[in-house]
């Protein structure tokens, strides 16, 4: 499989909503970054569910190499 495209090297800082599903791109070729907009088609990287289990932010992986999948785990301090 290849390696994904870093998006940027710092996490994107969501306000989620508890109950709610994100799905956050794992290929990096969105355009919706974190969200998938279905640019993975056809690389065989596919999207992330993340379901909110409370109201506030969460740090989402802006670089694609996250130990803790979406979620930011400073992988990209050593970028």
């Amino acid at each position: 499989m290849p390696e994904p495209v870093v998006a940027q090297k710092s996490p994107y800082g969501v306000d989620v909503e508890a109950g709610k599903d994100y799905w956050w791109c794992a290929c990096g070729q969105s355009k919706d970054q974190p969200f998938c907009d279905g640019s993975h088609r056809g690389t065989g990287f596919s999207p992330v569910q993340h379901t909110a289990e409370e109201d506030g932010k969460v740090w989402f992986c802006g670089c694609k190499k996250t130990g803790d999948v979406p979620q930011c785990d400073g992988t990209h301090n050593k970028l």
